[in-house]
């Protein structure tokens, strides 16, 4: 038994518990696989609630132990945080725009003050209070009150700044409830519209309202006009889309001139634009669809800038006509290795989001001037827009952060040329960045591929093999999981434990290539890579197979599922929160949420046995051994839309029968989805339950 994770009644717990085996036949390609576990998958079926309950009983006697530990780490976390805190507001029109934070409650407070007699740019601060002249738009603590979970989705002013469309979710399965707030009076208007998705866009004259719903599988798939003050039977539907790969999104533009409707699958685009000041009008297509071709429309003034990667592996960014849209010309050619990201245009200047060599960063090009990059001098850090609502402005709203140097805000002047540090979030007590040290390590994959890991930790930390290491991983939809910095890894670098990021394929912290070199048919290599990065960090010193804990989430949670597999040797434990473990009878589904969208992803296990095969031979749930596994905790969500929350169960009880002799625990929020609890000092307390979990495991 791992050390740390008693577990049997000679330890004084209950004996684990035992899912009833309810055998299923899957038959595919002519393969027949017998699932003992299907069954849980139906959380209306009493015996469903009662496998998870038993599992948080078994999993709250077993860690009863860290109680202690828990409550110290999230003492620190608390301790270290400005409970009452405002972030740094952002102009928009005639108003700054911030939230704040009070000590005690759980949720943001949601504010604006008028620009006053100011330069309209240089923000005001405060001292974490309320700003003088602050009024209310939204206070979550009010909303969330008498309710278990509370999450805000759209949050869309109207550009006179009238009027305010907002939603929320109670459950956490992220449907919404949309309803319209006059800003004058402070009074909910009559219109209210039930399960909705994320977001939502307004007219220029804020008569209407375009908003999302989503169909059977979650997917967003129809944007509908609202016109306010009318009942939700004579809302219009703009725009249907039939192909079941496709997601829908709207948005306004930054000039507010033109609400932008997109349509994108996981390697195609198709976006239509309606001018703001005529809502009604019917949608003009851009360039149709061509499968493989991604591209994003960002209006400026007389033309629009389109990001796109036709014939341009990580992407050129060109320009066209309003009026003719489909003809592109080149304004920043491709060049290999550079992956542009994102263009965001103002009145005065375009700024281009790119990466390189694994580092994000932000190239600014006045339209009168030379083009230059915004730099900074850390080794490795993350960079990029933050708050830029204005299309008319003199400043660049930044957000920057490492391993060790916490999230800041700055601001670029376009006059002078000078970088403004606005903010840097506060971190409480005798925090000293200096007594921390990142650094860039590189691991060599099996194929030779040099993979690049991020690492940080306290200065003085042996690098023998004796210090404990938690390893965190991705790996999929080219999501880069840049440095970032965090409050709460500090409980664990204060005690020695080493803390890395391995930036492995399937991810796009490499450019395009990166991405498309981990996923479908070479999925794998997310894998192997992970492996080889544990094994780099043994091998270097930084610390022993013994004191290694794997983690990640969602995707993560399939990645280092995978690798329990793979590497169990590797590992002495495994944190997998909302994990994908299940990942080929979610794939072959196509009823459930988001199945074939993803599709493009991992591939179609339904109509190819290549993919089939493929899948069945990484997946997590399918692959459990008789072996010595790491001592695992899996973590889901009862109202989890993304990674249902049969997936981890699925993967302990197999795990338990299959493998009897490791520690599993399972640990399932019952009234929470994808994200987990969502107040933020249950957050912390979530977080604290697995710093403790790693703490006792690698002591």
């Amino acid at each position: 038994m791992a050390q740390g994770v008693p577990d049997g009644p000679a330890s004084g717990h209950p004996q684990a518990p035992v899912a009833p085996r309810k055998p299923a036949n899957r038959v595919h390609h002519g393969d027949e696989v017998i699932d003992e576990y299907a069954w849980l998958i139906d959380k209306d079926d009493p015996d469903t609630i009662a496998y998870l309950e038993a599992e948080n009983a078994y999993t709250e006697s077993v860690t009863a132990g860290q109680a202690e530990l828990r409550e110290t780490v999230f003492g620190e976390i608390k301790s270290r945080t400005l409970e009452t805190d405002l972030s740094v507001p952002v102009r928009h029109g005639a108003y700054w725009y911030y939230s704040r934070q009070e000590e005690g409650r759980q949720y943001s407070i949601q504010c604006r003050v008028p620009v006053g007699d100011g330069d309209g740019i240089t923000p005001p601060l405060g001292d974490g209070g309320p700003l003088p002249g602050e009024h209310v738009l939204l206070d979550g603590n009010r909303l969330a009150e008498g309710h278990e979970f509370f999450q805000l989705g759209a949050f869309e002013v109207s550009p006179s700044g009238d009027l305010l469309a907002y939603s929320t979710d109670f459950t956490g399965d992220e449907r919404f409830t949309l309803r319209f707030k006059d800003l004058r009076t402070g009074a909910d208007l009559p219109d209210v519209l039930e399960d909705v998705f994320y977001g939502g866009s307004w007219s220029a004259d804020a008569s209407t309202l375009h908003y999302l719903t989503v169909d059977e599988a979650w997917r967003p798939s129809k944007i509908w006009r609202h016109t306010l003050g009318t009942d939700r039977s004579a809302d219009v539907l703009v725009l249907e889309e039939p192909d079941e790969r496709f997601w829908l999104g709207v948005d306004l533009s930054r000039s507010e001139d033109y609400l932008i409707l997109e349509a994108n699958s996981k390697v195609t685009s198709e976006v239509r634009l309606i001018p703001a000041a005529d809502p009604t009008a019917a949608p003009v297509l851009v360039r149709e669809r061509v499968q493989g071709v991604e591209y994003s429309v960002e209006p400026d003034g007389d033309r629009l800038l389109i990001l796109h990667n036709e014939g341009a592996e990580d992407f050129e960014l060109a320009t066209a006509p309003v009026d003719r849209p489909a003809e592109w010309t080149p304004l920043i050619p491709h060049t290999p290795g550079v992956r542009l990201e994102g263009v965001d245009a103002f009145a005065t200047h375009l700024v281009v989001s790119l990466r390189e060599d694994g580092l994000t960063g932000l190239r600014v090009l006045p339209k009168d001037g030379t083009p230059f990059a915004v730099e900074f001098p850390e080794p490795i850090y993350a960079v990029g827009l933050a708050g830029n609502p204005e299309y008319a402005t003199r400043m660049i709203r930044l957000g920057y952060a490492s391993m060790v140097t916490p999230d800041s805000v700055y601001d670029y002047l376009l006059d002078s040329g000078e970088l403004v540090l606005r903010k840097q979030k506060p971190v409480l007590g005798d925090f000293d960045a200096g007594d921390y040290e990142q650094f860039r390590e590189w691991a060599v994959a099996e194929d030779g591929t040099r993979v690049p890991i991020s690492v940080v930790c306290r200065k003085g930390t042996p690098r023998d093999g004796s210090a404990p290491c938690v390893l965190y991983g991705y790996g999929s939809y080219e999501a880069s999981m840049d440095p970032w910095f965090s409050i709460a890894r500090l409980s664990l670098l204060d005690r020695g434990v080493v803390y890395a990021v391995a930036h492995i394929r399937g991810g796009g912290e490499m450019g395009r290539r990166w991405y498309e070199d981990g996923k479908l048919l070479a999925k794998k290599n997310t894998f192997t890579d992970f492996l080889a990065c544990a094994r780099h960090l043994q091998q270097a010193g930084w610390t022993s197979a013994d004191r290694t804990v794997a983690r990640g989430g969602s995707a993560g949670g399939l990645l280092v599922g995978a690798a329990a597999n793979l590497g169990p040797e590797l590992f002495a434990g495994i944190v997998a929160q909302v994990p994908f473990v299940d990942a080929l009878n979610t794939i072959l589904d196509p009823e459930l949420p988001l199945t074939v969208t993803e599709w493009e992803e991992w591939g179609n296990p339904l109509e190819s046995p290549e993919v089939y095969a493929y899948m069945k031979s990484y997946s997590p749930y399918e692959n459990v051994e008789p072996v010595r596994y790491p001592a695992i905790l899996a973590m889901g969500g009862l109202n989890d839309t993304r990674v249902l929350f049969h997936e981890p169960a699925k993967w302990i009880a197999r795990l338990r029968v299959v493998a009897p002799d490791g520690a599993y625990l399972l640990k399932t929020e019952m009234g929470a989805g994808h994200g987990g609890p969502s107040g933020r000092y249950d957050a912390w307390k979530e977080e604290a339950f697995v710093l403790a979990w790693t703490l006792t495991l690698v002591s």
